[in-house]
């Protein structure tokens, strides 16, 4: 889930973790599948490819899967499947805003266990730009904040584009314009600086808060979305005030 801060990143690390690694796995691989069909097998030469690539290896995907992916993307092996990228729009309870991107080979299956998901957790889709437009697509890098500072950071980034640094936490969120996140990752790769992950996400533009109530609806509907196989990402406007996160963790 790209949405709120320290509460996501504790959330995501848990999921890699869990019953959802599975899931997981096979969605980064995905990423690579495509980005290797759109780009070219060579990492080299697809910096979209390069960055799926690093971040499966950071989930710890086996380098086999990977390889594979490379080579079916790359119609290399003769296999592979046409996935095309669809979003969808819509409302968690309280009013939070989600964005859905699924990657598919079925758009009729992929949109009925979207609207399934809002319906059995209380939101409802929303038409086509109704919700989007309280996003950007920006480039994310993620630093992780253990060995870093945000002033140490900006002065490696801020020539390749940077905008902002958010600390979220346990890690550190850089933002740019999506056509400068390969510059920024460059930079800090040159600094030797490590990274978790670099990639062109839809990033809100103004948040919605939610008390103790709303969280835990919200989180039900994404994690909901997030459990469908056609789902890729998930982006929402979620804003989990301090207190309320605190109350999350404590009924853990």
């Amino acid at each position: 889930m790209a949405g709120h801060s320290k509460w996501a990143t504790t959330k995501h690390k848990k999921a890699a973790l869990d019953a959802k690694r599975g899931k997981l796995f096979a969605k980064l691989v995905k990423n690579i599948e495509v980005a290797a069909r759109m780009g070219g097998p060579d990492p080299a030469g697809n910096p979209t490819l390069f960055d799926a690539i690093q971040k499966a290896k950071r989930t710890s995907v086996p380098n086999d899967n990977i390889d594979r992916a490379v080579k079916r993307g790359g119609g290399l092996d003769g296999g592979g499947v046409d996935y095309e990228t669809l979003m969808y729009e819509g409302y968690a309870p309280g009013g939070v805003a989600v964005l859905v991107e699924c990657l598919t080979d079925n758009k009729n299956r992929a949109v009925s266990e979207v609207r399934l998901a809002f319906n059995r957790n209380g939101g409802n889709m929303a038409d086509s730009g109704s919700v989007s437009y309280l996003f950007e697509r920006k480039g994310v890098v993620s630093v992780p904040t253990e060995g870093s500072t945000e002033d140490s950071l900006l002065e490696v980034v801020l020539e390749a584009g940077a905008e902002e640094i958010n600390d979220e936490g346990e890690v550190f969120e850089i933002l740019s314009e999506a056509t400068d996140v390969v510059e920024v990752r460059t930079a800090l790769q040159e600094a030797g600086i490590e990274y978790d992950s670099a990639e062109v996400q839809f990033v809100p533009t103004m948040r919605t808060p939610v008390d103790l109530d709303g969280a835990q609806k919200a989180l039900r509907l994404i994690d909901a979305l997030e459990d469908s196989d056609d789902v890729q990402n998930v982006y929402s406007n979620l804003d989990i005030p301090e207190d309320v996160a605190a109350q999350l963790q404590e009924q853990e």
